[in-house]
């Protein structure tokens, strides 16, 4: 790894320390956060800022003492919470966290606020959207909701140095053109429509260079990064367009992980990284090495059965899970999505038919579109959706 200095923080039983066990999954709300601050202790300012479109609560939360100041926010998409969950690991680790180790170091150059979920009616909801379905992500101009107010409204008091948007990403992204899983992705937004790459941008490159040398070890060939093409309505752009350096975090998928505790814990890792590295002042020097992290590719499905045959025709079958919340958890409902002789995607699960006919257990034609719980091949059923 790149900074020696963090290796204890890396460890797995410092990590599980400090894993907050009692919140996991996908479904993660203001619930989950009040939970966190009867738990944590009196080292942290925390203050209601303003309300949502349905009036819940919208905190900020402080934590650190040194001049650095950097400005997190997560679920600003409501559906996207792993990150929210690595936040409060991180909190809690700051939190146990004695006067003389690394952690406690770092906070002592910089300090981090953080508005733990930006949109707690879509985190309510599980939407991507808020209550009145505009994505705020898309709305940093117009500003014309109440939680994209505030987050400017933050963003101009605190004045920070760097600002970090916490997102997750979908389980199609690979890490470029390999059979990886993009587990986790960053992007350091344009400025402007020509992407001029100045200074603000460079030390935004080089953090996200310096994460990926941190994780490489554990995340070989499963860190990517996003193309910049630039939108002023996003916030990174915006900030970004305001020179302060920004970095986009995408928590995505590991195997077998769809809850995201994998991830989750990755996220917790490379927000370490990174703001060890802010506190330590960023060498912009180093933006080259960001161009080295593969491109995102939307290679990927959830399940591809290959080989098949479907009523004596050669056919493959891609499948991707739809989430559903479902009594308060997110439940997995898998959908095909394409029907050819060939997939050319990769699949986090492969189903080798042996050129057998497949039927679907519930009767049904398969089509795009059609829910698939169970398939039948040679007369064995077998389980597609993920439990």
């Amino acid at each position: 790894m790149k900074n020696k200095r963090l290796e204890n923080l890396f460890v797995e039983d410092y990590y599980l320390s400090v894993k907050i066990e009692e919140i996991s999954g996908r479904y993660i709300t203001n619930k989950d956060l009040e939970l966190v601050q009867q738990k944590l202790g009196d080292k942290f300012r925390i203050d209601k800022i303003g309300n949502s479109v349905k009036g819940e609560s919208i905190s900020l939360i402080r934590l650190g003492s040194g001049k650095i100041k950097i400005l997190a926010w997560s679920q600003m998409h409501g559906n996207e919470g792993t990150t929210t969950k690595a936040v409060f690991d991180l909190l809690n680790a700051y939190d146990l966290a004695d006067d003389n180790t690394q952690l406690s170091e770092i906070f002592q150059k910089c300090t981090l606020y953080i508005i733990p979920v930006l949109s707690p009616d879509g985190a309510r909801a599980y939407t991507r959207v808020n209550a009145n379905q505009v994505d705020l992500n898309r709305d940093m101009q117009d500003l014309s909701q109440p939680e994209s107010k505030l987050l400017m409204e933050q963003y101009k008091k605190i004045q920070p140095d760097f600002c970090l948007n916490l997102h997750d990403q979908r389980t199609i992204f690979s890490a470029g053109e390999k059979p990886e899983p993009a587990t986790l992705s960053f992007l350091t937004p344009s400025m402007d429509k020509a992407r001029t790459i100045d200074v603000y941008r460079k030390k935004s490159m080089a953090v996200i260079a310096g994460i990926a040398q941190d994780l490489s070890a554990e995340l070989p060939g499963r860190i990517g990064r996003y193309g910049d093409a630039f939108n002023i309505n996003c916030a990174g752009d915006t900030f970004q367009n305001l020179s302060t350096p920004t970095i986009l975090f995408e928590a995505g998928h590991h195997p077998g992980d769809y809850e995201r505790e994998v991830t989750r814990k990755f996220i917790f890792k490379a927000l370490i990284s990174c703001i060890y590295q802010i506190s330590n002042d960023p060498d912009a020097g180093l933006y080259q090495e960001y161009f080295k992290i593969p491109e995102n590719r939307k290679l990927f499905n959830d399940v591809v059965i290959r080989n098949a045959k479907i009523k004596g025709e050669d056919s493959e079958v891609a499948i991707q899970f739809k989430e559903i919340l479902k009594k308060g958890r997110v439940d997995f409902i898998p959908e095909i999505v394409e029907m050819n002789k060939k997939i050319s995607n990769f699949a986090h699960r492969e189903i080798d038919a042996e050129g057998k006919e497949i039927q679907l257990a519930n009767s049904s034609e398969f089509g795009e579109n059609v829910i698939v719980d169970k398939i039948i091949i040679n007369n064995t059923e077998l389980r597609v959706k993920y439990e």
